[in-house]
């Protein structure tokens, strides 16, 4: 089913009932009615919206690695209709092309989209010597290279990417997210000037939306990494129209305990300003504290902080992946992400719980990552 279908022929009804006369409160501002009707129907609208319209400027060529799953394909559909990316699909041509006629899908192969179904591909052979001469000296043999790049749709995905076949790749509906996050570094890189890679997600509530770090990637990071991580992060959070407003968290409120983790918050707090005085700030701190200026104030009465924290910075894996699945379910939040932050060329790797709005949402922050890449954007 694809919601969009609730904008459309509610819009439909509304405008017939117009041109009949029927209507007792003419719609003077259709597209003003559309964004009102979009908000209830995807949650994210408000946030993604100057993502969506950024994107939409210069679309970009996107290679999905899991081209067969269904997510992927209705996303696709979205994908084509709005604009906002140019897709290559990885997978068997038959199977695509029944997928999408069994969905009930208007994409037509070759026009919207392109396949890559690399067994018959006559790249093939040079892909796996580009992979064996970036991967030989990690004993990765020639045969090995083959055989791999036949085989993991996430290698070739970010080949096509390194060789400017493609602008940015999205995987990860299926198999782990080590897995595929070893595959892209191997192959793609830390983008120059950076240490480390994060992962990012942001849940989107009624009244507030969270970013949190690092949800996927550093089990236990140092603070020179955390701070590394935390200018990434926030240079992420502008893209969407918002004021990064930073809060380092740890067990330790401001100063009251003292080991490693409370000394290693602190830490990134020094680094952070010393890389970005005008950073909005503050830490090492409480969750609770982070989120209420009111309980921040009664204990540090000088923060930088202002208002609640929407950045939250973890101390490690644990508390990151925990605190945003609690959020996620507990808050009935709605999950943008995981987000890639650090690598050299535009990559993406999602969750096997990925929705199709999952997949939309994060191509058209594959597209604005790839328009910053190539100069186009900010």
């Amino acid at each position: 089913f694809d919601p969009r279908l609730i904008l459309n022929v509610t819009l439909a009804v509304a405008k017939a009932a117009m041109d009949s006369g029927v209507a007792t409160r003419p719609i003077h501002d259709f597209s003003s009615y559309r964004e009102k009707l979009s908000q209830f129907v995807y949650r994210s609208g408000m946030i993604m919206k100057p993502v969506f319209e950024q994107a939409k400027r210069n679309p970009k060529t996107i290679v999905y690695a899991e081209g067969e799953d269904d997510r992927v394909l209705r996303a696709v559909q979205i994908v084509v209709d709005d604009g906002l990316a140019k897709p290559i699909l990885i997978g068997r041509r038959e199977t695509i092309e029944t997928k999408i006629k069994t969905l009930g899908l208007r994409l037509e192969v070759d026009k919207d989209v392109e396949i890559v179904e690399i067994m018959r591909d006559y790249r093939l052979h040079s892909y796996a010597d580009y992979y064996h001469r970036l991967m030989g000296r990690r004993g990765i043999s020639p045969t090995a290279a083959l055989s791999l790049v036949r085989t993991r749709a996430s290698i070739l995905a970010a080949i096509m990417v390194r060789r400017g076949e493609a602008d940015a790749m999205i995987c990860g509906t299926s198999g782990r997210y080590g897995r595929h996050l070893e595959q892209i570094e191997g192959v793609i890189g830390i983008r120059e000037g950076q240490s480390v890679l994060a992962a990012m997600n942001l849940v989107i509530m009624e009244k507030d939306t969270l970013f949190m770090c690092d949800t996927y990637v550093n089990y236990d990071p140092t603070a020179e990494q955390l701070a590394a991580i935390t200018l990434m992060a926030a240079e992420e959070v502008r893209r969407f129209g918002i004021k990064p407003k930073v809060a380092l968290l740890c067990h330790s409120n401001f100063g009251n305990r003292d080991n490693a983790s409370s000394f290693k918050m602190r830490r990134v707090r020094e680094l952070v300003l010393e890389k970005c005085p005008d950073m909005e700030i503050e830490g090492e701190m409480h969750s609770d504290a982070a989120l209420s200026e009111q309980l921040r104030n009664n204990i540090f009465p000088n923060s930088r902080l202002r208002g609640s924290a929407n950045l939250l910075i973890m101390p490690n894996l644990d508390s990151a992946n925990i605190a945003y699945n609690l959020v996620k379910m507990t808050a009935d939040g709605l999950p943008v992400g995981p987000l890639l932050l650090g690598a050299a060329k535009p990559a993406h790797i999602l969750s096997p719980s990925a929705t199709v709005r999952a997949v939309v949402n994060v191509s058209a922050v594959a597209v604005i990552d790839a328009q910053i890449h190539a100069g186009e954007a900010e």
